[in-house]
């Protein structure tokens, strides 16, 4: 990766403290840049919450399936969704396991490879 990379901040918009601590994990130490959380206090783009469940549901469908919540509690869907090809839970999974299959390691990786690209 580019060396004027190193050390930047880049801001990651959340107020989910967990989320933040997840995509550390996934894009570790080699990431070059530092993610600095920001939380913003706008209202919902993405509709009303009854019709973001319902599409977040419909996508998490064709990845795996929607179970009665098992695991810890504590990190949004992860207890109800089962990702295809496992017998556990995003929530039951470790950590580790978890981060290499999730939607969100699938998107960081492309960050990734993006800074990749910087450095060609």
């Amino acid at each position: 990766m580019a060396a004027s990379l190193v050390g930047k901040k880049i801001v990651f918009v959340t107020g989910n403290a967990k989320k933040l601590e997840e995509v550390v994990q996934i894009l570790g130490d080699k990431f070059p840049c530092t993610l600095v959380a920001q939380k913003i206090d706008l209202p919902e783009y993405q509709g009303e919450p009854d019709e973001i469940s319902i599409q977040k549901c419909q996508e998490a469908v064709r990845q795996g399936r929607i179970v009665a919540p098992r695991g810890c509690q504590d990190f949004g869907w992860d207890p109800c969704f089962q990702p295809d090809g496992y017998e556990q839970t995003y929530a039951e999974m470790p950590k580790a396991e978890k981060n290499a299959v999730s939607h969100r390691f699938r998107a960081l990786l492309e960050l990734q490879e993006y800074f990749g690209s910087l450095a060609a």
